[in-house]
């Protein structure tokens, strides 16, 4: 038999659930973990991650570096206690959104609302789920949510991991439209016009044929939210799915490794034609490279003599 036993919670977990000792010595009620996370986070919101080091909290505080160290011992701690407090919780008004759909959608909003609020949360590295109070509450409200469809816990995890990613990456997009548009001066719409022409003067019908018939088609111009309605779309799909499990139609879960190649990986010949695929796909790219010089070029020439004409 053997013994379950407690893990021992890093320095910066332990923190976040408020179970870490308090130092020994230090600034009296001045200083606080919370106050310090408090500071890194405006520094943050107002200049990004790279802004936010242990020198520029304490100075920002008005203490030395080592009075903070007494607090939080290392960065990464720090920036994981950051990125719990700008994450937060989810608001009341999602468990009371209606059914398991609209619950999601909520939750959807909110985190793209919280990575536009906090963009620099967008540039961690992801290190594996935080396991912190304020992401546990998250996966607790997602999970709720599908709490009465037929879906296995697996399932249900996997329909979060989906939602969750796609805010993140709505909100990846959105942020950085946000700040090219500060930096620019410029409003979304003239963002988007200047896409556009930049895309209708480099991409040719020849060498990308779809391309420029959504470009032609106005696909680019078109004002309607792509990541709302790739959402949708995905939940369409999970709809069906739950209806299929209340029927009993559970599909088999999907391994991680997908490829029907795994099990042939170590055959001589497969990597042998597996790297003739690649070096193939080099020598294309290379010879569009080249296409799209030479029709550069070939512009240019035109021009010079339309000019000159």
């Amino acid at each position: 038999m053997t013994e379950d036993l407690e893990p021992e919670l890093p320095r910066g977990i332990a923190l976040a659930w408020g179970v870490a000792a308090n130092p020994q010595r230090g600034p009296k009620r001045e200083m606080s973990v919370e106050r310090i996370v408090e500071a890194a986070v405006e520094i943050a919101d107002a200049d990004g991650l790279g802004a936010v080091s242990m020198a520029a909290v304490a100075a920002r505080l008005g203490f030395t570096p080592m009075s903070l160290y007494r607090y939080v011992s290392a960065k990464e701690d720090l920036i994981l206690l950051m990125q719990e407090e700008a994450t937060g919780t989810p608001s009341d008004t999602v468990g009371e959104a209606g059914g398991w759909r609209e619950q999601l959608e909520a939750l959807y909003r909110e985190q793209v609302q919280n990575h536009l609020a906090h963009p620099w949360v967008l540039d961690i590295p992801i290190s594996g789920v935080p396991v912190t109070p304020n992401m546990a509450a998250w996966m607790d409200a997602g999970l709720r949510a599908l709490a009465g469809t037929q879906l296995t816990h697996e399932e249900r995890l996997a329909v979060m991991l989906f939602v969750s990613g796609s805010a993140r990456w709505a909100g990846s997009i959105l942020a950085g439209y946000a700040r090219l548009a500060r930096e620019r001066g410029m409003d979304g719409p003239t963002i988007t016009r200047a896409e556009d022409a930049m895309f209708r003067a480099l991409i040719t019908g020849d060498a990308y044929p779809h391309l420029r018939a959504a470009i032609d088609a106005g696909a680019f111009l078109d004002d309607s939210d792509p990541f709302a309605f790739a959402l949708q779309r995905g939940l369409d799909g999970i709809a069906d799915y739950i209806a299929a499990a209340a029927e009993g139609r559970h599909a088999a879960g999907i391994p991680w490794t997908q490829s029907d190649d795994a099990d042939i990986a170590d055959d001589k010949k497969f990597r042998e034609a597996r790297k003739a695929v690649r070096e193939a796909e080099k020598l294309l790219r290379a010879a569009r490279k080249v296409e799209r010089q030479t029709a550069r070029e070939a512009r240019e020439r035109r021009a010079k003599q339309s000019a000159a004409g």
